[in-house]
């Protein structure tokens, strides 16, 4: 640890120290008591007693204090790694003994972590995806690319997906239908270059990521500011397993586009707003469950009730019972 003196560090010269080193030099010694304003010289060696006038101090070449300085922090260097090779050799039987004591209640315990705050979560992700060597799994019901923050969480995704993707592992995405035009969502994808594909559904579960199906990522919390960290293998066959399932479900949408389909006048974002006011479903619920503003699901389920030529919200859900556009499919 750097020892700090009168306001400053030991091991930095200040304004006055340098004043003082020149005068040294100069004059050839200075006393003692001058010193005391610039502690940081004597720190570096770079005065020191006059051997008959302990009172008087004079400079020493700057290439023999630096290199009494290097030969201390080598020193230092050498000694740490003693004592790292130390502690692996205490720690091994150790060690030994608790992996042969684990019980699969251990193991299951340690599988999951709990990650507080959105930079331990990013972190914690970041490390992931830096070790990662096959795949990556990704969820994205929101876009969460809103002002500055936003921006700055895509760079660093950016960033850390396209090391993967240089690496010639793959990344999978699926996020809703409502995101398929997304200006960040877009301008992701035409960055990235690798083996990188996305499709969209009417609905996607809550944001999920799988790494090389070793671990998993997924929101504790309505705020996202918590997140657990899975390393279970019974839980992350099951996560990949959902994502596969769904993934042969979804429309392509990059790197080609398949056109979703107008069905007698009704587009896919129409209908699954239309399923989810039949369910009951109020309008924060459908707009988060198709990752729109509130603001803008209203828009669209007023649309959707001029359309229909509905007055009340109940007799929406009844012309859309009455209507069949929940029952009718695109024909193959």
């Amino acid at each position: 640890m750097t020892s700090e003196v009168h306001g400053h560090r030991a091991d930095e010269l200040c304004a006055a120290g340098l004043e003082l080193y020149a005068r040294a030099l100069r004059d050839g010694r200075v006393r003692g008591e001058e010193a005391s304003a610039a502690p940081c010289l004597i720190q570096a060696g770079l005065l020191h007693p006059v051997i008959e006038d302990p009172d008087r101090l004079e400079p020493a070449t700057p290439a023999t204090a630096l290199h009494r300085l290097l030969r201390g922090i080598e020193e230092r260097i050498a000694e740490e790694r003693r004592r790292e090779e130390r502690l692996a050799t205490v720690f091994e039987p150790l060690l030994r003994a608790a992996e042969r004591s684990t019980t699969p209640a251990d193991i299951g315990a340690s599988a999951i972590t709990l990650l507080g705050g959105v930079q331990q979560i990013n972190t914690a992700i970041t490390e992931a995806l830096a070790e990662a060597k096959q795949e990556l799994l990704c969820i994205q019901p929101h876009s969460h690319q809103h002002g500055k923050r936003g921006q700055q969480g895509q760079a660093v995704s950016l960033g850390r997906d396209q090391a993967l993707l240089a690496r010639g592992a793959r990344i999978r995405t699926l996020y809703p239908h409502t995101l398929r035009h997304s200006p960040f969502v877009l301008d992701r994808y035409e960055r990235l270059r690798g083996d990188a594909e996305a499709r969209t559904l009417d609905q996607v579960t809550d944001r999920l990521i799988v790494v090389d199906r070793t671990v998993a990522f997924i929101p504790a919390d309505a705020d996202h500011t918590l997140a657990l960290e899975i390393r279970h293998p019974t839980l992350i066959s099951f996560f990949a397993t959902t994502f596969d399932r769904l993934w042969h479900l979804a429309t392509p949408m990059y790197p080609e586009a398949v056109r979703l389909p107008v069905i007698d006048g009704f587009t896919p974002r129409q209908r699954a707003i239309a399923r989810l006011l039949v369910e009951g479903h109020t309008d924060t619920a459908i707009a988060d469950r198709l990752g729109l503003n509130v603001r803008t699901a209203r828009a669209h389920i007023a649309k959707l009730a001029a359309q229909l030529g509905s007055e009340s919200r109940a007799q929406l859900g009844y012309l859309i019972g009455q209507s069949g556009i929940l029952e009718r499919e695109a024909a193959p």
